[in-house]
């Protein structure tokens, strides 16, 4: 089946639909990582950063909104060498942003979601030489972020904690 996009292009439906994953997955991590400017500053932060202001909770959903785009990246047979790295970005930023402060600051400059999504188009302009994920493999992966999201929840409790019996 095929369809016509709006610059006149024949595609199928098939490339449309992950022309349309793309651009769903663009919007959505420049939303988490540059979506707010910093008046005076040419940087910006996005929603992301703000959800790393709440101890704990707020590194945890931004890890698990994280995880969104790198399953739509294995719903588009990226390959597990991909989402690994994938999931290495947003580890990496959901282990440092629960450091108060100091993880907050990393997380707005990290920007793992921009990217895992420049990763993923990258992949895509060049997929008839990759290997497509198999389920087990993104039910693994799945099942690792759900775990990093587990230990960073024990981990900020006890960091919470120890802050507080520190003061």
């Amino acid at each position: 089946m095929i369809s016509v996009d709006s610059a006149g292009r024949v595609q199928s439906v098939e490339e449309a639909g992950v022309r349309e994953a793309r651009e769903r997955l663009r919007q959505l991590a420049w939303l988490l990582d540059s979506s707010i400017p910093i008046p005076g500053t040419s940087f910006t932060i996005g929603v992301d950063a703000l959800l790393g202001l709440f101890p704990v909770l707020g590194d945890l959903l931004g890890v698990l909104i994280s995880g969104y785009i790198v399953k739509e990246a294995a719903r588009l047979g990226a390959p597990r060498s991909l989402l690994l790295r994938m999931a290495a970005n947003i580890g990496v930023e959901g282990v440092v942003g629960v450091v108060p402060f100091a993880g907050d600051v990393f997380d707005a400059a990290w920007k793992a979601n921009q990217q895992n999504v420049r990763l993923l188009d990258a992949w895509l302009e060049r997929r008839e030489r990759t290997e497509r994920s198999s389920r087990l493999f993104s039910v693994s992966l799945a099942l690792g972020l759900a775990a990093l999201l587990v230990l960073l929840g024990v981990g900020g409790f006890f960091l919470v904690r120890w802050a507080i019996g520190a003061l």
